[in-house]
């Protein structure tokens, strides 16, 4: 999405700590940083409602059991082909 390297950022930091200084800088990376942990914790929140209104969780329950009952049957069907190779004493 962004392709931003490392030489970038060190141009942006320097960019900014000649805008604000050395005295605000602390304070405006701290008010950042918590802009973004609440931002982040808004998006968790929103998937969150937004996975219980689908019914994720059902979905992906249903997904598990269709394939464990796929692997069983899998299972179900080499047990059948073993036992009628031994039948007919085929190895």
């Amino acid at each position: 999405m962004f392709d931003i390297g490392f030489l970038e950022l060190l141009v942006i930091a320097l960019i900014t700590l000649v805008v604000m200084g050395p005295e605000r800088l602390p304070e405006a990376i701290r008010a950042i940083s918590l802009w973004f942990g609440r931002l982040k914790q808004i998006w968790a929140k929103t998937r969150q409602e937004i996975e219980n209104e689908v019914g994720m969780d059902d979905i992906r329950h249903q997904l598990h059991n269709e394939e464990v009952l796929r692997d069983l049957g899998e299972q179900k069907d080499q047990l059948e082909q073993t036992l009628e190779n031994h039948k007919t004493g085929q190895p």
